[in-house]
């Protein structure tokens, strides 16, 4: 059996990997670059792989990153199935509609033709299959198991069989204690393992910190009659704040004030979310908990979901504290950037960033401290509070991915570690070397191992 990595590969996006065994050929999810990873043309380019030979693509969770090719897999020609969830399957389709639109602006930009069209999307989702945890899906002798990744709504972590040999694909693990999703499944003994490091070597805060901190940070805003700005990406982030922000209100921690949440593409996939929320199979005892109890869990008082531009502009008019949560999470495109543009210049404002800021967003560089960026050619200056809570991360951090793969220490051959920036990737590799005593592999980009 062999697996090349042809993405994922000591970056955090882009996750594709080809796992070949006797005829059989299967991708492992087929994700969109995105951030610095995407300054060059890659997302335009032709796979590296002939696409009319892959027999399936098998899906760890709908996260554009590691779904974001499957339309332009579909254009150039395959015609295999594709296994996911089912609410992974939901979540695609307005996340890849949404992907499509950007896409076909930056091939505008770049004089290039778009790597897909809206019918590419609606081909793909003719060829997808759900199934639910613990089930199992054969393609041509690989036999793959879904396990919950506790990461977003419909999340997996895979269990491929094939030749006697177990391997475990962890696509995204999730964090400890998530707000209202099932925790992580424990990991089943495995011959190999590819873990994800996108915080390999980091802690995060605890949940109850970082609670106390979103609360004192709204606070303080409202108190300087400021504008609290929230980027956030439109899957589970979103949902996040909202089930932490009905928390907060409806148990008077914090005064009522009006919440925007300014995103089309959030607004769907709440939607989506609502229509699960009730689900034993994906949300935790507590939520199950609050929906029984007669909660709407992403809604609460001075709620309001933003659908148009015109809406999106009348935002600006609404004096007094308020907070605006608006995509994309990285700050690099979506409504939020016409946000900063208004917002990042005033010291009563704050920005706060709740999730991974990739090597070379804006998001980054408000991060790391630029005191000027340059938004639609203009420079603008960042004069409001900034502020991170990286315990919202939907991501495990060291400890949580050390956690996990510790049982499968006695069966496993050899781990490697993908999904992270290279520093990331190395730290969390040092920590299974040191810890678990497990050989370690990281990767680098087109690399072929057989097994």
């Amino acid at each position: 059996m062999k697996i090349t990595f042809f993405g994922g590969a000591k970056e955090v996006t882009g996750s594709n990997y080809l796992i070949e065994s006797g005829s059989a050929r299967v991708l492992v999810d087929c994700g969109l670059l995105q951030g610095a990873y995407a300054e060059g043309n890659s997302n335009f380019e032709p796979f590296p792989y002939d696409p009319k030979k892959i027999d399936a693509v098998v899906v760890t969770h709908a996260h554009i990153d590691h779904i974001g090719m499957i339309p332009k897999l579909i254009r150039d020609g395959f015609r295999g199935k594709i296994y996911s969830t089912e609410p992974t399957r939901d979540l695609a389709e307005p996340l890849l509609l949404d992907a499509e639109k950007l896409l076909r602006d930056e091939a505008t930009r770049r004089a290039v033709t778009p790597p897909y069209r809206p019918e590419d999307i609606d081909r793909a989702l003719g060829l997808w299959e759900s199934f639910h945890y613990h089930e199992h899906c054969e393609v041509n002798g690989m036999d793959f198991e879904f396990f919950d990744a506790g990461h977003v709504l419909g999340s997996s972590f895979l269990a491929l069989r094939a030749e006697e040999k177990t391997i475990v694909f962890s696509g995204d693990l999730g964090n400890k204690e998530m707000l209202f999703i099932k925790d992580t499944d424990p990991i089943c003994e495995a011959d190999y393992i590819l873990v994800e490091s996108t915080y390999g070597g980091r802690i995060h805060a605890d949940v109850e910190r970082r609670t106390y901190i979103l609360e004192d940070i709204i606070e303080d805003t409202a108190k300087r009659n400021g504008t609290l700005l929230i980027p956030a990406f439109s899957l589970e982030r979103t949902q996040e704040m909202l089930f932490e922000l009905n928390d907060l209100i409806e148990n008077g921690r914090i005064q009522k004030i009006p919440v925007f949440v300014d995103s089309p593409l959030a607004i769907k996939l709440t939607e989506i979310y609502r229509s699960y929320a009730g689900d034993e199979r994906y949300f935790n005892t507590q939520a199950l908990s609050l929906k029984k109890s007669g909660d709407a869990i992403f809604e609460f008082p001075g709620l309001q979901f933003v659908s148009s531009n015109a809406e999106s502009k009348k935002i600006d008019a609404v004096r007094g504290a308020k907070i605006i949560i608006a995509g994309s999470g990285m700050s690099q495109g979506g409504r939020v950037i016409f946000h900063e543009k208004k917002y990042l210049p005033g010291k009563e404002n704050t920005i706060l960033f709740i999730g991974y800021q990739g090597r070379g967003s804006l998001g980054r560089a408000i991060v790391d401290g630029s005191k000027k960026v340059t938004i639609f050619g203009e420079e603008v200056e960042v004069a409001c509070a900034v502020k991170s809570i990286d315990g919202y991360s939907a991501h495990a951090d060291q400890k949580k991915l050390l956690e996990w793969l510790s049982p499968a220490r006695f069966s496993a051959k050899k781990i490697f570690v993908v999904q992270g920036e290279e520093d990331q990737a190395e730290k969390l590799a040092e920590k299974i070397r040191d810890e678990l005593a497990v050989s370690v592999v990281i990767p680098s980009q087109g690399d072929t191992v057989v097994i």
